[in-house]
């Protein structure tokens, strides 16, 4: 044939024909791009008579290397890049959101990313196809067609367009606030009734609170939630359906409904007699009060003023003693109390005279004066005088008898029934504490 000389080479590399044009090698006969390939049929077609003996070597070769025609043409060294993966297509405002997608190309050739339709508030990065960002309130809605692409010199892959709906987040419900206490049911008339409720607000906020049929006689706070006050007899009764709310302006939360009972106060023990005002020296003296105790508990009873003849009986109330002619006189202010524990009663203050016997001389009288005190001992105002007590005697070392004066403006005190003989006076002052001052200097009279 005319043309130019093809030279055809072995699969052992010896030289079987020659051309003038170079023949493409075995290996870049299939490891190109489709295009190449064509060019290549297209030279071969040009010169199909004289590669007949060429193609005849090259798929001989392909059956020496185990190499059959079909699996050479699968042999794709070019084959596109893949991808993979499932992005998440919910997002909510406030939270990220994240999606990388899988991809891969034949040995490893180098891969790059694209991206259509892109949420304005999300970023893409080009070369890890990640798509992310954290949406706004303003972006709630729905993002539609978005396509990630991999793609490498040799092609590209795409993975199924996708949508992202972003929500709103959700607001967690507002905790109310938590109030208890246990009111006390009743209150007696005449005593304070106080109730103030424990609250608390989950969230911090600041409480008020509010009253539903508070009673008549009560006041109540709206910053604390206390309810107080101080019933009277006449507003003896119950009240009910009381109910408290603790509010912090967005939620409330209220104590169980509860009543008030205002009962009439227990009658305290009562006290009565008439003691006898008088007894002559040398004869006994007695007495002994009536009580009566509604409660039935113990009942105890005191004194005030008690004559230094006579003694008293805290158990029964009696007053009794015989006084002797030294002791003639008269004892005032003398006050019998009882008690059981919480109220008390007394009688009225009452005095006992001591008069002489018969045969007995009573000539005389003593008055005794003094100047009131103004000052304790330690300098400081005397504000709390009750009152003055004379002790008196027929010895100076020893002054037997005495009275109390339950007045803080008296200044003087006259003794009468006096028997003959020289009587030594002096005079003391006591507080309202009970308390008592040193005696003062003494002063005697003789009675003729």
């Amino acid at each position: 044939m005319e043309g130019a000389a093809v030279t055809l080479t072995s699969c052992g590399g010896r030289q079987a024909a020659e051309t003038s044009e170079a023949a493409p090698p075995l290996a870049t006969l299939f490891d190109r791009p489709g295009w190449e390939h064509m060019q290549r049929l297209g030279f071969l077609a040009r010169n199909s008579l004289r590669y007949a003996l060429y193609f005849a070597l090259v798929f001989s070769c392909l059956a020496v290397a185990g190499i059959d025609e079909s699996s050479a043409a699968t042999h794709n060294y070019y084959a596109r890049p893949t991808i993979s993966g499932s992005p998440p297509t919910a997002a909510t405002v406030g939270q990220p959101y994240s999606f990388t997608p899988t991809a891969s190309a034949p040995r490893n050739i180098a891969i790059h990313f694209s991206i259509s339709n892109r949420p304005a508030w999300a970023a893409f990065n080009t070369s890890t196809g990640t798509l992310s960002g954290t949406p706004a309130a303003t972006n709630v809605g729905v993002y539609s067609s978005i396509v990630i692409k991999a793609y490498d010199r040799f092609g590209s892959a795409a993975l199924p367009a996708f949508s992202i709906t972003v929500a709103s987040a959700t607001t967690p419900a507002a905790q109310p606030p938590v109030i208890s206490g246990s009111p006390p049911p009743t209150v007696t008339a005449g005593s304070a009734y106080s109730f103030q409720p424990t609250a608390s607000d989950p969230s911090g906020k600041a409480l008020s609170f509010s009253i539903q049929n508070k009673p008549s006689w009560a006041s109540f706070s709206i910053a604390t939630g206390a309810v107080t006050g101080t019933p009277t007899t006449a507003q003896e009764g119950t009240y009910s359906n009381i109910v408290i709310t603790a509010s912090d302006g967005t939620a409330s939360a209220s104590l169980k409904a509860f009543s008030i009972s205002v009962v009439a106060p227990v009658a305290g023990p009562s006290i009565s007699g008439t003691p006898a005002t008088s007894v002559t020296a040398g004869s006994a003296y007695s007495f002994t009060p009536t009580t009566q105790n509604p409660n039935g508990g113990t009942l105890t009873y005191s004194v005030q003023n008690k004559p230094a003849w006579a003694s008293f009986n805290t158990n029964t109330g009696l007053l009794s003693g015989t006084p002797l002619a030294v002791n003639v006189g008269s004892y005032s202010g003398i006050v019998i109390s009882v008690s059981d524990g919480t109220s008390s009663a007394a009688l009225p203050a009452f005095a006992i005279t001591v008069n002489a016997a018969a045969g007995g001389t009573t000539t005389g009288s003593a008055t005794i004066s003094w100047t009131a005190p103004t000052q304790n001992v330690d300098g400081t105002p005397l504000t709390d005088l009750a009152g003055y007590r004379i002790y008196y005697g027929t010895s100076a070392a020893s002054l037997s008898n005495s009275v109390t004066i339950a007045s803080s403006t008296a200044t003087s005190y006259t003794i009468g029934n006096l028997s003959s003989a020289t009587w030594y006076f002096a005079v003391s002052s006591y507080a309202s504490t009970g308390q008592e001052s040193a005696l003062s200097n003494i002063g005697s009279k003789t009675i003729p």
